[in-house]
This record gives C-alpha cells, structure tokens and sequence, in this order.
C-alpha cells in the first residue's frame, strides 16, 4: 500500500503594525514634533519621513543630535510613544482591506502574526483597533528582541513562535529597513507603497503593492512558493 502524501507545512505571514496594519504615519509625525518643541527643536518632515520604521533608540541621536543624554533616551522613548498612542486613539484609521486581508488569510488556514520594533502597548491599541484580536497567533514587539530592523530577528522571532519555518512566511512591510530584514530572514518580502516610494522598496522587495487589496491568500502562498525551497513531498 502507498504511503499516504505527505501533508504541506503551514504557511504564514507576518505584518509589520506601522503603516502596514495602521495609518500611523501622521500620528508619529506629530509624536515626533511634539518631542521636538519639548526640546526646543523643529523637525521638517522630509526629515521624519526617511527615518519612519527606525527604533526609537536608533532614531534620538540622528534627530536630535546631543540634546538628548544618553541616559535620558528611555524616558524619551517612552514619553514620545505614550504621545503617539494618544494621538492615534483620537482618530484610528486601519489601512484600507486590513481587516478584509486578515480576515481571509484566516479563512485560508495561514498563521498570522504582527512583528514590530514598536513597544507591546502600540501592538495592542493595533489589534484593539482592528478590532482583530484573536485573529493573530503571535506578536512579537520591541520588548522582545534586541536588535531592530533591517536586522531579521523580529520576523524570526516571529517565526519560531508561530512554528512556521522562514521559508513558509511572507513578511508585509512599508520601511525599506522592514523588506531588507524580511529578506535577510530569508522569507518573501512584500513591500506595500505609502510611507516609502514604490522605487525604494522595488530593489529588495519580492513584490510591491500600493494596497493590501492587491493581496489575496493566493497570491501570497503563490509568492511564498515561488521564493522558497518545495517542501518534502511536495
């Protein structure tokens, strides 16, 4: 008698929360300018934008210079994130087929998680918002790792909390920093147009869409097989 096929691994995908899963760009922006006058200090936008998906961490030094000690940098952070949150609860706006995109992933027996820089209480005001709560199997934020993007260690992270090998995931991502980790974990990369320009994420994004509803189950495991290995008894 034939031995049965052998069942295909779980695929999964793996959203980054800013700007992929929440119009956050402005709310940040004007954390960000709000942090600023604090310091006495103005920051252009065209400054802010070619730093948006950075650890806070890896941002103070290159904004602000040395008007911010060392030492001070964590209360900082944490002064700026609790400002963000405020000014995006007053007016959350999901990115247009979020919720439509998760919901039939779901449908489509795909695991999903949210891998983030961003600290765990904006994970959480991201899923509240969503109104998508029990639909993730795994967060991983900015508490949980060490290192930032383009460093691949939240969508690995990501990855082994879900069970999913790297080369069944496909990350969605917004930030240059975001696709170059996505590829360096070694999964499909999908650079979704916004807060970056589609002739930034096109050279190391696997595809570029300029919305979550150009994405459908299909075209995702499509993707995901098309970049990784065939799985053992494909």
């Amino acid at each position: 008698m034939a031995d049965a096929p052998t069942a295909a691994p779980p695929r999964a995908v793996i959203f980054d929360a800013d700007g992929v899963l929440v119009d956050s760009y402005r709310a940040h922006f004007e954390a960000w300018k709000a942090m600023g006058r604090e310091l006495g200090m103005d920051l252009a936008e065209e400054t802010f934008a070619g730093t948006f998906g950075r650890r806070n961490e890896d941002l103070m030094h290159d904004l602000w210079g040395d008007a911010v000690a060392p030492e001070d940098i964590p209360a900082w952070s944490d002064w700026k994130e609790a400002t963000y949150r405020e000014i995006l609860l007053r007016d959350f706006t999901a990115m247009d087929g979020a919720g439509e995109l998760i919901d039939a992933l779901r449908a489509a027996d795909f695991r999903l998680a949210v891998g983030s820089s961003g600290p765990p209480e904006n994970v959480a005001v991201c899923i509240q918002g969503l109104e998508r709560a029990g639909a993730f199997d795994a967060t991983v934020d900015g508490a949980q790792v060490t290192r930032g993007k383009p460093d691949p260690e939240v969508f690995l992270t990501a990855a082994a909390k879900l069970g999913v090998a790297p080369s069944r995931c496909a990350v969605v991502e917004d930030a240059v920093a975001g696709v170059e980790a996505a590829r360096r974990a070694g999964m499909a990369a999908v650079g979704l147009t916004g807060t970056t320009t589609r002739e930034a994420l096109a050279p190391r994004a696997d595809r570029v869409v300029d919305s979550l509803r150009d994405l459908s189950p299909e075209r995702i495991a499509a993707l995901i097989d098309e970049h990784g290995p065939e799985w053992p008894g494909g």
